[in-house]
């Protein structure tokens, strides 16, 4: 009854947590606490909230410390914390999982060595990923680590939606269509019945996934039908240091006629272009929003434009729309943004209610009542998606 399962999400500069009771298949109210560990590599912030926002923790890590030392910094707190308790298993966020796996697995040797494989498809993300399963092994080595896939939620996307236009042995060595930010769209997909209702959840619905890393799906009867992003995490929408989708000319024009290297173009792509590039002053929408710099403003309606293209294109392929949710960190905090888009998706049957939309806050429904098309802000939650699947996967191995 004391067991707690953990959920690490690792990033480039942090590692994030959440810690949930075991004993049941996790709820929100099953959250303890969670937080994160900033900063890695300059002057890591380690802060703890409990469920309800209370700060339960707040420190710091000697200058300069990593992500081994962070994870080790983490375990401490935690066996420090809950000393009466014991941890059944934890769960990581994986970007990519390719074609191998479509659904969470048990981490072992071989799947270690296989998500090595998808290093070059998520250079952003893949190798934090690792890092971390590797660093919680060397120091709870009969800890239960469980991996779920950003890839997994879209492995039933029709053929032709994963198709590039390349020669067919290509496409069979794995260069297709994969799409990604599942675990969010998957925590969406099982809310949406308790927040918009059976029928809308049962219809045509595109969910737009905007943050940092942005992109939208189209789902029908709650599942993936098309995605905005591609091979890799680079496709699709524009991001906050990512391109979103780009002419592949442009590429070969900077290879060849701007003596560019693979390494110098990826940087580029991931790192310096999107509203970063694009406004020359941040990859934050909110500081974007309160300048009065042109350039950001550029920026911002490059980033809307881009958002009503795609979303014109998955209601083609949903043959109409029902609804539209906005979830992530711009998608359900962002009012701005949400106005913006559907003022462009008024030819779609989009009516924002202004006053619902201003004062949103958790789950709700923006739209005027009788909009065409129906809107929602539906807050996702990757960390409870990961931790019911190390619950569930936990439990069936012990019923086994």
């Amino acid at each position: 009854m004391n067991d707690m399962m953990l959920v690490l999400n690792a990033g480039s500069s942090s590692v994030k947590f959440a810690l949930y009771e075991a004993h049941t298949e996790p709820t929100q109210d099953c959250l303890i606490c969670e937080g994160g560990i900033g900063s890695l590599g300059h002057r890591p912030h380690h802060k703890v909230v409990d469920r309800h926002g209370a700060t339960v923790h707040d420190a710091y890590l000697a200058d300069g410390a990593g992500h081994e030392e962070a994870i080790r910094t983490l375990m401490g707190w935690i066996a420090q914390r809950f000393p009466e308790r014991r941890l059944a298993a934890a769960g990581h966020r994986v970007v990519h999982g390719g074609d191998l796996f479509d659904a969470p697995v048990r981490v072992d040797a071989g799947v270690i060595e296989r998500l090595r494989g998808f290093i070059p498809l998520a250079p952003l993300h893949q190798p934090h990923s690792i890092a971390a399963i590797e660093s919680l092994a060397r120091l709870d080595p009969r800890l239960p680590q469980i991996v779920c896939f950003d890839t997994a939620f879209h492995h039933g996307l029709p053929p032709l939606a994963t198709w590039f236009a390349l020669p067919r042995d290509l496409i069979a060595q794995g260069i297709r269509r994969y799409g990604f930010h599942g675990v969010s769209y998957e925590y969406i997909a099982s809310a949406l019945p308790g927040v918009a209702g059976a029928a809308v959840a049962e219809g045509r619905v595109v969910v737009a996934h905007l943050g940092g890393g942005a992109s939208m799906c189209a789902m029908r009867a709650r599942k993936s039908v098309a995605t905005t992003m591609g091979f890799t995490a680079l496709d699709g929408l524009m991001m906050g240091s990512r391109t979103g989708v780009l002419d592949p000319g442009v590429v070969l024009y900077l290879l060849e006629q701007k003596g560019m290297t693979p390494a110098e173009i990826s940087d580029l792509l991931y790192r310096k272009s999107g509203l970063l590039g694009v406004s020359g002053i941040s990859d934050d929408m909110r500081t974007l929003l309160a300048s009065d710099d042109p350039h950001a403003e550029e920026a911002v309606a490059l980033f809307v434009y881009r958002i009503g293209r795609e979303l014109g294109s998955l209601a083609a392929a949903l043959g109409g729309l029902d609804a539209l949710v906005f979830t992530a960190g711009i998608g359900e905090r962002s009012a701005e943004i949400r106005k913006r888009v559907c003022a462009q998706a008024a030819w779609l049957g989009v009516t924002l209610d202004a006053a619902a939309n201003a004062h949103a806050a958790g789950a709700a429904r923006i739209s005027i009542a009788d909009s065409k098309v129906s809107v929602w802000v539906i807050p996702t939650d990757e960390d409870l998606m990961i931790a019911r699947h190390v619950w569930r996967l936990v439990e069936g191995d012990r019923a086994a």
